[in-house]
């Protein structure tokens, strides 16, 4: 239970981004919703009893999501630091159950999704698509048995890693020893393999510059950068390169621009630092209910998006048109991050802003095809490339909600 102070705040009597739409944003919506590749969500449903299918804190919810266009979403297993890299296992299984949970509370809202064709019944049932995904190859405790577990329970994306290095693949951080391979080891070339063989969706945000150019020399599907930014735009470690971008557009693959304003822009970076370092921001953590890390997670990105100097949403734009420039059309799309960020641009607070994006690009000149395609169109289109039949199957084996946590 959570104190008074930290309670959902009350629905607003001003009118939401998304009653503020233009009715061609509207219909350009309900044409192509939108298909956000990289979201956090499932930490508040596991360790806060969040029911994402109802509006809460936090940035996502299912209620949200429909106000804001979202046709599909990636719902991603991550760890905390805490749980690395012992318990990486355990906590993602916990995290997938969470998922199976939210499909059997709102079966009418969401739909499970693990190819193409799954996509399409959603969006013509009107439900939102829900995909399930790992954020860092720890999870799958260096076994490709565990990874086929994750698949035959569900999953079809895996970011192969995070921000800790790994015995098979280093991350774009510092700090990787002589023991870490520049990429991909031999053993990290057959995960890309055999998620290759599976129907399993490669992401390669968090990868190095080597992993990254490992992974698409290995696969013989399109990947994608989940959320990830321009380091041409903001020389961040977590943004790729122009030599970046036109590798993944050859591969056929997509960059999911990240709304993390210290991603996007220097000045927003060092506000975030200046901001972090406050005696009100610090004070959190010795409040009541703060030793529960996603609930002081919480407290911190309330705080920090309340009192950060504010990075307009048309900041994310110049990243958009930047990749767009670079890489083509057919490569740029979506993955806000929600929920694993502590603020968003102005403009794109939650997930009931979607349709705020699309007027931005509209206004700085793309046309109704090409935010079409950015907005949802072209994940739809790799996501259902990368699990396309003929690979090992097309439908899960859904976990059953009391089934032990552990890999078989």
């Amino acid at each position: 239970m959570v104190s008074p102070l930290h309670e959902a705040p009350a629905r607003s009597a001003q009118p939401s981004s998304a009653e503020l739409l233009s009715e061609r944003v509207r219909t350009l919506l309900r044409e192509r919703p939108v298909f956000d590749a990289h979201v956090d969500s499932l930490q508040r449903q596991l360790d806060l009893e969040h029911d994402l299918g109802v509006r809460g804190r936090g940035h996502l919810d299912l209620e949200r999501g429909r106000a804001g266009g979202l046709g599909t979403v990636v719902l991603v297993c991550w760890c905390d630091p805490k749980h690395l890299p012992d318990r990486a296992g355990e906590r993602t299984r916990l995290l997938l159950g969470q998922y199976h949970r939210l499909l059997a509370r709102h079966p009418a809202a969401v739909a499970f999704a693990g190819n193409g064709a799954d996509l399409a019944r959603a969006r013509e049932s009107g439900r939102t698509a829900a995909i399930a995904g790992i954020e860092g190859g720890h999870s799958i405790d260096g076994r490709l048995d565990s990874l086929r577990w994750f698949f035959a329970h569900g999953v079809r994306v895996l970011t192969l890693v995070w921000n800790n290095h790994l015995p098979w693949i280093r991350s774009c951080q510092d700090g990787a020893g002589p023991e870490v391979p520049a990429g991909l080891s031999a053993f990290g070339r057959g995960v890309v393999r055999e998620m290759n063989r599976l129907g399993m969706l490669v992401d390669l945000s968090h990868a190095s510059v080597q992993a990254f150019h490992d992974a698409l020399e290995e696969t013989d599907r399109p990947v994608i950068a989940s959320h990830s930014a321009c380091h041409a735009l903001h020389d961040h470690p977590r943004n790729l390169t122009d030599d970046q971008l036109r590798a993944l557009a050859r591969n056929g693959g997509v960059l999911g621009l990240v709304f993390h304003p210290g991603f996007l822009d220097a000045d927003a970076r060092a506000e975030e630092t200046r901001v972090r370092a406050t005696a009100a921001y610090q004070a959190l953590a010795a409040e009541p209910g703060a030793e529960n890390d996603t609930e002081l997670f919480l407290r911190q990105s309330e705080l920090l998006q309340r009192e950060a100097r504010p990075l307009d949403a048309d900041r994310l734009v110049d990243h958009v048109l930047h990749a767009i420039e670079v890489a083509g059309i057919e490569h740029v799309g979506v993955g806000s991050d929600y929920d694993g960020i502590q603020r968003a641009p102005r403009g794109l607070e939650d997930a009931s802003c979607y349709g705020v994006l699309a007027e931005r690009l509209l206004a700085r000149g793309l046309d109704e095809h090409d935010v079409r395609a950015v907005l949802g169109g072209n994940m739809e289109r790799v996501f259902a490339q990368a699990t396309a039949p003929g690979t090992e199957a097309a439908t899960a084996e859904l976990l059953p909600l009391g089934e032990p946590a552990t890999a078989r």
